[in-house]
């Protein structure tokens, strides 16, 4: 079954590449036709690529992993942070900080100074500071949250990136790329679709377009987590279940050496 269709697709007007002077060649083969100077984006292409893309986001949110969502952009930033938050997953919405994924401990350093600043302010330890002094701390820790509030729970580098718009978050993807970080990618007909390991043919611009993949590909994620949560509970009862099997062995051993000592002689 398909995780989305043709006409949903259409109504959120994910057809609507750019203008064929903008075009990028190697998007040739996602082009359906133009239509008044405009690309038409094949959506039966896109439906299918949607479809290649969920499973596999399902396969790495099931194995415990984490994919980091990257959208700078006004119009979709929203709605991004909203979806990967549904799904427990980091996102980066405000501006792709350089060496976020290739100079990671740098930004984990960031990251602590962030919580060190929130544990200090809890204990006490600023009440004796002036105003000026707390300004300034309150400042630092605006900044931090703003920046990296959001992948503040990423211990780890993530095992792929969902990228929307693949030509503005260039150095996201050029980061991944050297990583070997696989990249997901919503790519429109005036980008790049090479270094995009998994290509999402779509309007990248309206934001009915790039909530209606990231529904697709946010469902097949939770699903992954339930999965994940369902095989757990499994593992967990065979465990106990052979837990206590091993422990009854012993017992029923013990009892029967006990039957056997207290049985009486026989007589001749």
């Amino acid at each position: 079954m398909s995780r989305t269709n043709f006409d949903q697709l259409l109504q959120a007007g994910c057809h609507f590449g750019h203008l064929r002077r903008k075009w990028n060649p190697a998007m040739a083969p996602y082009i359906f036709m133009e239509r008044n100077g405009i690309h038409i984006i094949d959506l039966h292409k896109t439906v299918a690529k949607i479809d290649e893309a969920a499973e596999v986001l399902k396969g790495i949110a099931k194995s415990g992993k984490k994919i980091l969502f990257v959208a700078t952009k006004k119009q979709s930033k929203e709605v991004v942070a909203e979806k990967a938050a549904t799904v427990n997953m980091p996102y980066v919405n405000e501006r792709w900080a350089g060496g976020m994924l290739t100079n990671f401990p740098t930004i984990r350093k960031a990251v602590k100074k962030m919580t060190n600043i929130d544990k200090l302010m809890n204990d006490g330890t600023f009440s004796n500071l002036s105003k000026r002094e707390l300004l300034q701390i309150s400042r630092q820790r605006a900044k931090l949250e703003k920046n990296l509030g959001s992948i503040s729970d990423l211990t780890r580098l993530p095992s792929a990136l969902f990228v929307v718009d693949v030509m503005k978050e260039h150095i996201a993807v050029k980061e991944a790329n050297r990583l070997g970080i696989p990249v997901f990618g919503i790519v429109d007909t005036n980008s790049d679709p090479k270094n995009i390991d998994y290509v999402i043919p779509a309007n990248d611009d309206a934001k009915d377009s790039v909530e209606a993949i990231l529904n697709a590909c946010c469902a097949a994620i939770a699903e992954g987590l339930e999965e994940r949560k369902v095989e757990k509970a499994d593992e967990k009862a065979a465990a106990e279940q052979a837990e206590e099997a091993a422990d009854v062995k012993p017992k029923r051993a013990a009892r029967k050496a006990e039957a056997k000592e207290t049985e009486a002689p026989v007589a001749e």
